[in-house]
């Protein structure tokens, strides 16, 4: 059984089909038709809904989510609050009010969704911020009515918002989502006709149940696995939910590195990027959108090996490595090695991601990553690119690792052209002949993203960007590298 609050209701449910969508559940089962579907993808926002869940620090968090993609399973534990909710009696909330005060709506069929990204960051932030507005709504698309009137509708409603219903409650929802953890077993479940998912809380349960059923499918925030779902009529029969392990959700920050758990969320990655490697954290701000980076989580994204996933060539690029565990052992494995063809690892069955070590350097670096997609925001990549680079005091490479999504059927390293930089002088010279060994490291195909040509092309022209960006750290007359560790620890 999984409980949840549906507004401010307890529901508890035991035989319902784990394959299950949110929206289906709130549509079909609840008829509460206010939120839309539009895509069945997680891309238009049509379906969002807001969930509110605790933090370590018992914090109530409002999450924009994508209804469509979102699995019953995820959630136990929380509350749900769907566009139905928001209006008392006849008195609309004050997101539901701005829009029709500045003319935010025409078909309305979107509307439902701006309102309910509105509402979530209203929760967290009083007060116009425009880059905080476009990150919110990113994964909220219109077609009619024109992005101005919204982003008017969203300045009025974030000055000085007023009190709403939801805020008297808070303690009472605080108390509740409390006791529902309190109540749950160590392994809830929820079965239909045969299928069936677990709720391990636990690791040692989580892998328990891995011995038993070696031929599960894992679902971590389950973006992608949902499409397999809604776009393509799969059903699992057996699934093992890993959010609720509360040992894949810890982080652990030292000098030398950074651990984060298989179950940690895209968007929590974000902050946790942010100090060490900046340019990590600026290229999650440009994964999918927010709502799906509340579900998606950083193990997912590798563990799906799509060649063109974004955080596959940053952590490759960072020498990062993973700890994979089954019932019987625990192994450590680099990334780069983990990826053996298109949508193949090195995982065996019955064998999960259990955390992400990603290496601090302990000497002056360079790292950036470039994402090149149609559209800035909520889009698919054509080709990500990841460089790190290391000079000794004679502006000699050093260190250099360069990886690439969307050059071949896994994100690899280019490692010709890496051998051609390797100890040689950092310098125009130095770059354009490594240029040429792209071509021999990589042969991309083509598809509706991008050619091959434009592929190879690109990579080329980044690697020269990487090599001018780093001419604003390095003193043209000493070589000596202005930025230190210190500027990204």
């Amino acid at each position: 059984m999984i409980e949840f609050l549906l507004n401010n209701e307890i529901v508890c449910l035991t035989d319902i089909n784990p394959n299950t969508t949110v929206l289906q559940y709130l549509r079909d089962q609840q008829q509460r038709c206010g939120t839309k579907e539009g895509c069945a993808s997680g891309d238009c926002g049509a379906c969002t809904v807001v969930t509110v869940e605790l933090d370590a620090q018992h914090t109530l968090q409002y999450k924009n989510i994508n209804a469509c993609i979102t699995l019953i399973s995820a959630l136990h534990g929380k509350q749900l609050i769907s566009i139905e909710d928001l209006k008392v009696e006849q008195q609309l909330h004050s997101t539901q009010q701005a829009m029709v005060d500045t003319d935010g709506s025409q078909c309305g069929f979107c509307t439902p969704g701006f309102v309910m990204s509105l509402f979530a960051l209203q929760k967290h932030q009083s007060g116009y911020d425009k880059h905080a507005v476009q990150q919110a709504l990113a994964g909220n698309l219109c077609r009619c009515t024109g992005y101005r009137a919204i982003d008017s509708a969203a300045k009025q409603a974030l000055t000085s918002p007023p009190l709403d219903h939801f805020d008297p409650l808070a303690d009472d929802t605080r108390d509740t989502l409390l006791q529902l953890a309190k109540n749950s077993s160590a392994c809830p479940s929820i079965e239909h006709q045969g299928k069936i998912c677990h709720l391990p809380s636990n690791i040692q349960t989580l892998t328990e149940l891995l011995r038993i059923h070696p031929e599960s499918t894992l679902l971590a925030g389950g973006t992608d696995l949902a499409i397999e779902v809604t776009q393509h009529g799969r059903e699992f029969s057996q699934l093992i939910s890993m959010l609720g392990v509360s040992e894949l959700q810890q982080v652990t920050i030292t000098d030398q590195q950074l651990e984060i758990g298989a179950a940690v969320s895209l968007n929590a990655c974000q902050d946790i990027l942010r100090g060490p490697f900046v340019d990590f954290a600026n290229l999650l701000e440009r994964f999918a959108s927010l709502h799906v980076r509340h579900t998606a989580t950083l193990a997912g994204n590798i563990a799906n090996a799509s060649p063109i996933g974004d955080t596959p060539p940053a952590l490759i690029a960072l020498n990062a490595s993973l700890v994979l565990r089954s019932a019987d052992q625990q192994r450590t494995e680099l990334i780069e090695d983990f990826f053996v063809d298109y949508r193949k690892t090195t995982l065996q069955q019955g064998e999960f991601i259990e955390k992400i070590i990603i290496p601090i350097p302990q000497q002056d670096f360079h790292f950036k990553v470039y994402k090149v997609s149609k559209r800035l925001d909520d889009d698919i990549s054509a080709i990500c690119a990841a460089h790190y680079l290391c000079l000794d005091k004679d502006n000699r490479v050093s260190e250099i690792r360069m990886a690439y999504g969307g050059m071949a059927a896994i994100a690899k390293r280019a490692s010709h052209t890496e051998a051609a930089l390797l100890g040689e002088l950092w310098n125009q010279a130095t770059v354009d002949k490594a240029l040429l060994h792209l071509s021999t490291d990589f042969q991309p195909l083509s598809d509706f993203r991008a050619s091959d040509q434009y592929r190879l092309r690109c990579a080329q022209n980044l690697l020269h960007k990487f090599f001018l960006e780093t001419q604003a750290t390095i003193d043209v007359t000493t070589g000596a590298i202005k930025m230190r560790i210190s500027d990204y620890v």
